[in-house]
């Protein structure tokens, strides 16, 4: 399968479950980038939107340059009322946007699907003197017992769940897509809380885990169900969430 077909048949429960970014990354990116409500941002592998809420929000126009056909049309459906928002068919190493037209450049969730060098080039292409760009990732932290028995659950059932885990990118690697001597880390916490049918599709919106026609499917539900039962409080289960985000200049 392609990178860029993995979510096809997962649009509606990513558009649902998958965690939102907090709205502490609008100011910090005012102080750290020059973000304004005058920046055009480009958010490249927008996916369903989620990335791109934040920056509409604060009247930003927001290019959506996203490769899948469905999490596209899902993204115009759900982001249509903002007259920022422009919906574009690209990819990181060919968005189609015009030469230095570009404030800040998002990837959020995507950046590990790019080709590096090509996509430093692109981003050069488009950028404006001077102009930034945002790596983010919401990060599942590890820590309660929940969290610990979700992880193996991923690991029993994931298709190719250890894959996804080697593509992780350390932030040394990170830093040299920047310019030498701009490179800043940030997390800023974040935290979903879920009843069975959203930590079903929370599950269910995960590239590397079976889908409805896998042996493994029900199989699967059925530990899940479990897993949600032993650590269900008042029908509740929560994740913490660790918002990363990675931000450097792009350089002339």
């Amino acid at each position: 399968m392609k990178n860029t077909e993995r979510f096809s048949n997962r649009v509606a429960d990513y558009e649902k479950y998958r965690p939102h970014y907090p709205e502490a990354i609008i100011p910090y990116l005012s102080a750290t980038t020059g973000l304004s409500t005058q920046s055009v941002i480009a958010d490249i592998g927008s996916g369903t939107g989620i990335s791109a809420q934040p920056f509409l929000d604060n009247g930003n126009t927001v290019f959506a340059v996203e490769p899948n056909t469905e999490m596209r049309a899902s993204a115009e459906k759900q982001l249509q009322r903002f007259p920022g928002f422009k919906s574009v068919n690209g990819t990181a190493e060919h968005t189609t946007l015009p030469d230095h037209s570009i404030d800040l450049i998002v990837a959020a969730q995507a950046f590990h699907w790019f080709d590096r060098e090509s996509t430093r080039k692109e981003f050069h292409r488009i950028s404006k003197p001077g102009a930034f760009a945002v790596l983010m990732w919401n990060i599942r932290p590890i820590n309660t017992p929940f969290e610990h028995d979700y992880e193996q659950l991923l690991r029993q059932y994931g298709t190719d769940y250890q894959h996804m885990q080697h593509r992780s990118i350390d932030p040394a690697q990170l830093a040299a897509f920047f310019l030498p001597g701009t490179f800043r880390e940030k997390s800023i916490m974040n935290a979903q809380r879920f009843d069975f049918p959203a930590l079903k599709g929370l599950l269910s919106s995960s590239s590397y885990m079976p889908d409805k026609a896998h042996p493994s499917y029900q199989p699967m539900l059925r530990a899940l169900e479990d897993l949600f039962e032993k650590y269900k409080e008042n029908g509740i289960v929560l994740f913490s969430y660790e918002t990363k985000l990675y931000t450097g200049n792009l350089g002339a």
